[in-house]
């Protein structure tokens, strides 16, 4: 995303896949702008969101989460390094222009932010919405479960939104927020019942089918994988009762380190 000033340009993310690259990015707005990108917004560390931007480097500051800074020098991500980080929130000006930055705590990762464009109306929500009703992550393993259903109901009612700009594909609007989160609400706690009752992975995965779901985007590839992550988040969560018949066994039957599987690709 790019956001144009008459006093400077503001990118947001940047990916490595295909031809259009932060460097192919870079030639084409010098060829469309006369001022230079000021500011380089990382929306969380995960690589194929932030890749290549350190081309950007000559001219802007880079901003993220405090969090991501340490995961992409841990991780040695293939970005540029965030010269400013911010905890809770942070708001700055170009070109008259206001950006907000949010950090409302872990959901997709323990340091995904949104940038909100409240003059142009536009929220730039990366990994947290799609287009249309969708399943949103492949699964949930770098994920806060319920700090992200909260998450969701507070961005639905952000002022000054009238279009929301996901990490993948087309626009959308605040209402996919409120589609997810109705999701995520009940695939937590239909798993979890099913773990209290003493149902193994297995089990869950025949009885879990989430047919009232199943015209989401993305379901038939990432269904079985957000159930598997749902399990294993779950798992982590509770602790079973020690002599109750079935649910107190559930420790023995099922340690940690039980196979999750994996998910299929290509989704959209």
């Amino acid at each position: 995303m790019v956001i144009a000033t008459d006093e400077g340009l503001v990118v947001v993310d940047g990916t490595c896949r295909g031809e259009g690259d932060p460097a192919w990015l870079k030639q084409e707005l010098a060829l469309r702008y006369e001022v230079p990108v000021r500011y380089v917004i990382l929306s969380h560390d995960h690589e194929d969101h932030i890749c290549g931007l350190q081309v950007f480097d000559d001219t802007a500051v880079t901003i993220s989460h405090a969090n991501a800074r340490e995961h992409i020098l841990r991780e040695n991500r293939n970005t540029s390094i965030p010269d400013v980080v911010f905890d809770e929130r942070m708001e700055f000006f170009v070109g008259g222009k206001q950006f907000i930055l949010y950090y409302f705590g872990p959901t997709h990762s323990d340091n995904l932010i949104q940038i909100h464009v409240p003059d142009e109306g536009v929220l730039i929500a990366p990994d947290i919405s799609r287009a249309g009703k969708s399943l949103v992550m492949p699964d949930f393993r770098d994920a806060d479960i319920d700090n992200l259903i909260e998450t969701l109901g507070i961005l639905s009612k952000l002022d000054d939104v009238d279009i929301v700009i996901p990490g993948h594909w087309g626009t959308t609007t605040q209402d996919r927020f409120l589609d997810y989160r109705d999701y995520v609400v009940a695939l937590r706690d239909r798993v979890l019942e099913e773990m209290i009752n003493g149902a193994s992975i297995d089990e869950i995965l025949e009885r879990v089918t989430m047919e009232d779901y199943s015209d989401y985007g993305n379901f038939d590839l990432w269904f079985r994988s957000n159930v598997i992550s749902m399990w294993d988040k779950m798992y982590r969560y509770r602790e079973p009762n020690v002599n109750s018949e079935g649910a107190g066994e559930y420790q023995s039957a099922y340690p940690l380190g039980y196979t999750i599987g994996g998910y299929e690709s290509g989704a959209q």
